[in-house]
């Protein structure tokens, strides 16, 4: 669903083309407990950063656990709503709380339910 997506820009009303890049674990880039998933958005590199606490607190909660592709997924619903909420069509990096990325996943989820077999 959001590996390969376009997202229309509140303020402009332009359309860009998002496509997931590469997951990089954030304690060895940037001594961060975060998971940093890079996406370009019309060529341009944009990061969104899930942090870690977030797995921890989804296996708590309902114990599942947060796979790399629905990380993937998080990041991307994410990134297609904040660029229709006109959150920065210039911003290279968004960082995520725990309960934002629970939400994301929530509604991921719901969209995956939703979807025809």
């Amino acid at each position: 669903m959001f590996a390969n997506f376009t997202a229309t820009d509140r303020w402009t009303k332009k359309q860009v083309h998002c496509v997931y890049q590469a997951m990089i674990v954030a304690i060895a880039t940037r001594h961060a407990d975060a998971v940093d998933i890079k996406f370009l958005v019309d060529g341009r590199k944009v990061w969104v950063a899930l942090p870690h606490p977030a797995w921890v607190e989804y296996k708590k909660r309902t114990g599942k656990i947060i796979t790399d592709s629905l990380a993937q997924e998080i990041a991307g619903h994410y990134l297609k709503t904040a660029l229709e909420a006109g959150e920065g069509l210039g911003r290279e990096m968004y960082s995520l709380t725990v309960d934002e990325t629970l939400a994301h996943l929530d509604a991921v989820v719901a969209e995956m339910q939703a979807q025809p077999a």
